[in-house]
């Protein structure tokens, strides 16, 4: 499906991370590198104004403003100005489904504290004000606390304290969350001490006679309270001693009774974080306490929300958008919609929607494509062996003792969250599908109780992350997914009365009220299934991705954001109708390989696809390395900490983000190691809390943790002789070596398959990161100019770049080198079709070949795969890839090496071809 023409689509993007250490300054420093690299556009993380701190910028607290840790609007219009004096266009990650809540940032979030429903803002944020709990009716759970409320209150960490230039008083939980007293309150803490006080008092006191004006009249009266202070003799000190009545002294726990009663009377209840999973009442990022959820419907939040960006696409900043999580919204094609409605002028619009195998971007939804999960996922299934799987099914089974299938792991783990993080979610729909069932004298008798075991059972069958229902004819395919979740859950052990299926079936699709006078609200009906959508989504995140993607430890390089670990390679088929569908329907949409949200970097997973060829050798090396560690840690048996599981997903991260400076050096020095062990332990930790079976982030157990990391740290001790080490030392450089010709196919397939493809920052070089914040570290750009600077001087040698390939040198030549032809051929790219070729011979399963035309241009691309299987295999004797007949007569150039080919007998000989690299990109050469 093509997309409208007039829309400003990228060549190719370069995603930067902005921060507090990395702002608009420094990117405008490296426009001219950019260019010259190849790109036509910055794509920038979030640079909106978020909470103070931010590393990544989603946690917004104001569309409106620039972030002033990343930079001033001067340092914002200079960047702007370098990046169009290099040619270059920008593409921004925004931000509809959430905002950063919390701290004391967010006036739109403090307004609500305050006014509880009556705030002009409680419509943008999702907040169910009846929940279940009635001490919530009309206040916001504020789960922030780390302890039980009363602990910290009577520990003096819960202070009332006023604001004298806005006139104002918060209650401050540990001097950083500021929670906004209502002014109806404020008679009580002035008093009557003074006669100015009194007097205000009294006027805060009447403020409901101002309705419906009283948030107004309120600033009035601050206004004037703040005037006093600063003016009136006595004022100021009667408010000093007004507010010293209400905070206690710790050890006492009398004297904190009135600030406890103050507080009970707010629009808010402060508690202790882990209360959020039974009780939270607004909709969260996942289960994340300080993002709020956003009602992006409402139309007076859209127009205050989009009000700046639509501003920089006016005057040409931004020739477009990347939607973060649009699953989140409670219906992303009518924002879609209203989006390309609104907007100044056309613009590039892709969203961040992770696809199961099964599911396919929506033909309706005027975007773009996605930002790029799925094409990583593809082109890194490509490289492994399918012929490894079993080999690899059964040493995990044998080492691990994990025998259960990935997808009742995935169903454990969402039921897991649902009734642990997300459970007041879940108790909120089952309460509200029950309303919905009362009113209809046929399913009157279903209690909150077996809808809340219909919905949980269901969910966790869902085999997408949402379904997009919004009242008009449910879509084929939500009812193809709806229909198997709920077939799913029937069968689930101790799954309740089947009627009730019956009911939430129809309730999901919407068939409830598919026919007049049915009996059911249509309002409640809809939006109540469009309510469950927004719930599915996170369940699935959480988890697949941040639960059994760390429990499932088969081949982790599998294990990434929008992946399938159960399903062990993709064919030479697979991935050639993938990119014609993509030629077809989404030819702009953006290709990744890395991002911030990969949870490895893609040369790290090239490097461990390479297990997949050699099952064999992998599984000697593992145990040989378990019997020297546990033996050193006198652990003979094999059964004190870490578990087999964790034990074995350390080798494969040690082994995939082995640094390349380090690789066939010999021992390394013991200061290098400590560098990578720390980054090791950040990312084992990580895994075993996102896991959830011997630690959690709540509830860290210190103690299996430090048995982990010091298992991996004795790994690495080169203070006294590694026998470890002096096995893994000479796999790993073999591992590496041939990770470095799957890194080269990988980048060459991204950057020439049909779509934008998209740079991670520093990923022009070797990106051998682990989950972050490991891939959010400072990247070096000196050393990326130096070695462009060096490419500039002349034609790349890639042979000899490739014997030094531990610099990296070698893959930004290829990137350069392509890149260079994007920009100089951007039609070929942009609408060129795509012709798979099947090559011939008993090496053909090697090579993945395509061609590319557009008018008189032509690419035709040839890349090898399994560089183990090549290594140990007779050479490419006699396969070669057949040309069709209306290019069997020209003469071929090969961009990245400048080697010219011929064809001979209509076939292009693969040993010619990949003669130097793993990959060639060729152009006819015209007389």
């Amino acid at each position: 499906m093509n997309r409208p023409s007039d829309r400003p689509v990228p060549r190719a993007t370069y995603r930067l991370q902005f921060n507090k250490d990395f702002g608009f300054g420094r990117a405008a420093e490296l426009a001219p590198y950019l260019a010259r690299l190849g790109v036509s556009h910055l794509y920038a993380s979030p640079y909106l104004a978020a909470r103070p701190g931010s590393t990544h910028g989603y946690d917004i607290v104001d569309h409106n403003a620039l972030n002033p840790e990343v930079g001033s609007r001067a340092d914002f219009d200079r960047m702007v100005a370098a990046l169009r004096d290099a040619g270059l266009g920008q593409v921004l990650d925004f931000v509809p489904n959430h905002m950063g809540v919390g701290g004391s940032d967010n006036r739109f979030w403090l307004d609500v504290l305050e006014w509880g429903p009556d705030s002009d803002y409680a419509g943008w944020f999702d907040i169910d004000w009846s929940p279940d709990r009635r001490y919530l009716d009309d206040k916001v759970l504020v789960p922030f606390l780390g302890d039980q409320y009363g602990a910290v209150l009577h520990d003096g960490q819960l202070v009332l304290a006023f604001d004298a230039e806005q006139g104002m008083f918060a209650v401050w939980a540990y001097g950083s969350h500021k929670l906004p007293v209502c002014p109806l309150d404020y008679v009580d803490i002035l008093g009557d001490g003074h006669p100015a006080l009194e007097r205000l008092g009294d006027a805060f006191a009447g403020l409901p006679n101002a309705r419906p004006h009283v948030a107004r009249r309120a600033r009035d009266l601050k206004a004037e309270l703040a005037q006093a202070a600063r003016g009136e003799p006595g004022v100021a000190d009667g408010i000093h001693a007004a507010v010293a009545r209400f905070n206690g002294r710790p050890g006492d726990p009398d004297s904190f009774r009135a600030l406890d009663a103050l507080i009970q009377r707010q629009h808010w209840r402060v508690a202790y974080f882990k209360v959020a999973a039974d009780d939270i009442n607004y909709r969260r990022f996942f289960n994340i306490n300080d993002l709020a959820g956003l009602r992006m419907d409402e139309p007076e939040l859209f127009e205050h929300a989009h009000r700046l960006v639509f501003d920089l696409l006016a005057d040409g900043t931004l020739d477009g958008i990347r939607l973060d999580h649009v699953d989140g919204l409670l219906d992303p094609k009518g924002y879609f919609e209203r989006l390309r409605a609104k907007a100044p002028r056309p613009f590039y619009l892709v969203v961040e929607k992770i696809l199961a195998r099964h599911e396919k971007l929506r033909d309706d939804w005027p975007v773009e494509g996605t930002s790029g999960y799925e094409f990583a996922n593809l082109v890194g299934g490509l490289l492994v062996d399918p012929a490894g799987e079993e080999a690899f099914s059964r040493l995990y089974a044998d080492v691990t003792g994990q025998t259960r299938p990935f997808a009742d792991i995935v169903v454990d783990c969402k039921i897991r969250i649902m009734e642990q993080e997300m459970a007041s979610e879940l108790n909120t729909l089952a309460r509200e599908a029950g309303r919905v069932a009362r009113t209809n004298p046929l399913t009157a008798d279903f209690t909150k109780n077996i809808l809340h075991q219909g919905l949980k059972a269901i969910v966790a069958s869902f085999p997408v992350y949402r379904t997009y229902i919004d009242g008009s004819e449910p879509d084929a395919a939500d009812r193809r997914d709806i229909d198997w979740a709920v077939a799913q859950a029937r069968r689930m052990e101790n799954a309740p009365d089947g009627s009730v299926f019956d009911f939430l079936h129809k309730l999901l699709t919407s068939d409830l009220v598919a026919a007049p006078r049915s009996g059911f609200s249509r309002q409640a009906v809809v939006r109540l299934a469009m309510k469950i959508q927004q719930y599915s989504g996170p369940v699935m995140a959480k988890g697949l991705e941040d639960t059994a993607f760390y429990r499932y430890n088969r081949l982790v390089s599998l294990n990434e954001v929008g992946g399938h670990p159960d399903h062990f390679g993709v064919s030479l088929a697979a991935f050639h109708f993938a990119n014609a569908e993509r030629a077809r329907r989404w030819p702009h949409a953006m290709l990744g390989s890395s991002t911030h949200d990969t949870k490895r970097g893609e040369d790290t997973r090239a490097r461990l696809h390479v297990l997949s060829e050699i099952p064999d050798e992998w599984e000697r090396q593992v145990r040989a390395w378990s019997r020297i560690l546990r033996a050193r840690r006198g652990d003979v048996e094999g059964t004190a900490p870490p578990d087999r599981n964790d034990e074995y997903l350390l080798y494969q991260l040690m082994l995939g983000a082995w640094p390349a400076e380090l690789t066939g050096t010999g021992t390394p020095d013991e200061a290098a190691l400590t560098a990578f062990a720390d980054r090791m332990e950040g990312a084992l930790i990580k895994s075993v809390r996102e896991a959830k079976l011997h630690s959690t982030w709540a509830a860290p157990n210190t103690a299996y943790e430090e048995a982990l990391t010091g298992f991996m740290r004795d790994a690495l001790d080169v203070s006294r002789p590694n026998a470890f080490l002096d096995q893994f030392l000479p796999f790993q450089e073999r591992v590496a070596r041939l990770g470095v010709l799957n890194s080269l196919t990988q980048t060459v397939l991204k950057l020439t398959v049909p779509g934008v493809p998209d740079l991670y920052q520093g990923a022009e070089l070797w990106d051998l990161s682990l989950v972050d914040p490991d891939n959010r570290r400072p990247v070096d750009y000196d050393a990326r100019i130096r070695l462009l600077d060096e490419l500039d001087g002349g034609r790349a040698d890639m042979a000899a770049l490739l014997e030094r390939w531990r610099d990296g040198a070698v893959k930004l030549a290829v990137v350069a080198a392509i890149l260079a032809h994007r920009r100089d051929h951007a039609e070929l790219y942009a609408a060129g079709g795509y012709e798979a070729l099947t090559a011939e011979g008993t090496q053909a399963d090697r090579v993945c070949a395509f061609l590319r035309r557009h008018d008189d241009s032509a690419l035709l691309v040839a890349a090898a795969r399994f560089p183990a299987r090549g290594e140990a295999g007779p050479g490419w004797d006699d396969t070669a890839i057949p040309v069709p007949e209306s290019a069997a007569g020209l003469r071929w150039r090969d961009l990245l090496t400048g080697r010219d080919l011929t064809t001979a007998a209509g076939r292009l000989a693969a040993g010619d071809l990949f003669a130097t690299l793993p990959a060639a990109a060729l152009v006819p050469l015209r007389d």
